[in-house]
């Protein structure tokens, strides 16, 4: 008779040998790397399906940038760089997001992704559809069916582990959600889709340097982020999130456009023509950031941060952060039984949480409840402070602040402030406040740097957002004659 460990000894032994035999089996050789990959446990059809399915999410929680020539822009770019791929079976979707981020992804099934956040960016058509190269890249590739099918493989090595110690701890680690995919790419598969991309670049007659050269605006705008928010790196969504890149990346990328003949034609200033008047920032549906200030026109809601926080406007809240680590939340709640704030915040909100010392208070005509408690964010020690307001007979308007125990009484008493400045707007107020655009202006004699930027629509930072937006570095001077990019009221 087996002891136990023997018994566990076998079962794995068996079980490996099964899952390397599989594994070994199911390769395949992927005709644009010429390498053999592991996609097994997702095939070609299934990618169209998982990209269908998720394409609805996408568009139902962005939503498409509503300008049709825009639309059909980028679509037509996006098709001149995919018409050449090593898989024509593949029906290429190229999709302008309505998104401030600078962000791109592609999805299984041919679905790729830019948000007009990073169309401002760019600088001609050229860096765009490198850009659309570099995402038709991961799906010719391969790449989200490779991550797929390697994950599943690792979860089922865990499922046999499970089975043989008959522990349900270990079987924990069976998780592998539909997103696999969406998750960041490996710095080999990122080398690999910019090494297509440039390929795919060329073949459509772009510039492969311009793979390179937008790789660096990306590093200058992380950088002002970073910058801005007093950080050594910015932790915002944008591109680098789930495309890390690193000056040994855009290097290599130089390198392998090296082998390619630079283009003497950039299209850059019909690319400026084009989105000319484009959206930037955010939208009338997501609420402005203006200064210290945050308005929703479509809610109909405004407020003002203390001085010294950064505000960072997202899907689902509005997050204000400063530098000392205090953080400001807001957000909104559903009050489905119709309940008084009192009622919401001790038997909803903060349901299972102990909270003593809880009021009701009235915040500019606004029945509303607060309490304050000891608690820690990322193991620091805060004291926590809620404030439920009641909106409408459907809806909760939410703060939560958390606030470090040695700050000063300037801080808390800020944040106080901030919680009671919130108000409904008037319907002049909601007609004032319209969208920032980008503007193209052409640059006359004498005009410098400064001057130019002067007309940014922003209280601070005018020159360096301007040079980043340019893609111009600290040495580059105006060109008379030249076209910029501004951003305009």
């Amino acid at each position: 008779m087996l002891t136990a460990p023997h018994r566990l000894g076998k079962a794995l032994h068996s079980g490996f040998v099964m899952l390397s035999l599989f594994t070994l089996t199911a390769c395949s050789t992927n005709p644009a790397t010429g390498q053999s990959q592991f996609t097994a446990l997702m095939s070609p059809q299934q990618e169209v399906q998982v990209g269908a399915q998720e394409h609805n999410k996408i568009i139902k929680q962005m939503g498409l940038y509503p300008n049709q020539e825009l639309q059909s822009y980028v679509r037509q770019v996006g098709e001149k760089v995919a018409r050449d791929t090593e898989r024509p079976e593949v029906q290429y979707k190229f999709h302008l997001l309505d998104s401030p981020i600078v962000n791109a992804f592609a999805l299984p099934g041919g679905y790729v992704y830019l948000t007009r956040g990073l169309l401002a960016l760019a600088n001609s058509e050229d860096e765009m559809a490198s850009v659309l190269a570099h995402e038709t890249a991961h799906i010719t590739a391969r790449h989200s069916a490779e991550r797929y099918s390697r994950g599943v493989v690792t979860s089922l090595g865990a499922a046999i582990i499970a089975s043989a110690v008959g522990s349900s701890g270990v079987s924990e680690a069976l998780g592998v959600g539909s997103n696999l995919y969406m998750k960041s790419y490996s710095r080999g598969q990122e080398g690999q889709a910019d090494a297509l991309g440039i390929r795919y670049l060329n073949r459509a007659g772009y510039d492969p340097f311009a793979m390179g050269s937008f790789l660096r605006n990306l590093q200058a705008d992380s950088a002002l982020e970073a910058h801005m928010m007093g950080k050594k790196s910015a932790a915002g969504t944008n591109y680098f999130s789930t495309h890390p890149a690193t000056a040994e990346r855009v290097n290599k990328a130089n390198e392998e456009s090296r082998q390619y003949k630079q283009k003497s034609i950039v299209h850059r200033d019909a690319y400026l023509k084009k989105i000319n008047n484009m959206t930037y920032g955010d939208s009338a549906e997501q609420g402005f950031v203006r200064g210290r200030n945050f308005y929703h026109t479509g809610l109909g809601f405004q407020f003002t941060v203390p001085q010294g926080f950064n505000i960072i406007n997202q899907p689902s809240n509005v997050v204000a952060a400063s530098r000392s680590g205090a953080v400001m939340i807001f957000d909104m709640a559903a009050n489905k039984r119709n309940l008084s704030p009192m009622k919401f915040l001790r038997s909803v909100w903060m349901q299972g949480e102990p909270v003593s010392g809880a009021e009701n208070i009235t915040i500019n005509g606004m029945r509303a409840a607060t309490a304050t408690f000891p608690g820690t964010v990322n193991g620091k020690a805060m004291n926590i402070r809620v404030v439920a307001m009641r909106w409408s007979a459907e809806r909760f308007a939410r703060f939560q602040i958390a606030i470090p125990r040695n700050s000063s009484q300037e801080t808390v008493d800020g944040l106080k402030r901030a919680t009671y400045s919130f108000q409904r707007m008037s319907a002049q107020q909601k007609k004032q406040l319209k969208p920032y655009r980008i503007k193209i202006v052409k640059a006359r004699s004498g005009d410098t740097v400064p001057s130019i930027a002067a007309r940014m629509a922003f209280d601070d930072y005018k020159e360096m957002r301007f040079r980043v937006l340019n893609g111009m570095s600290a040495q580059d001077s105006i060109v008379s004659g030249r076209r910029y990019k501004i951003v305009s009221p």
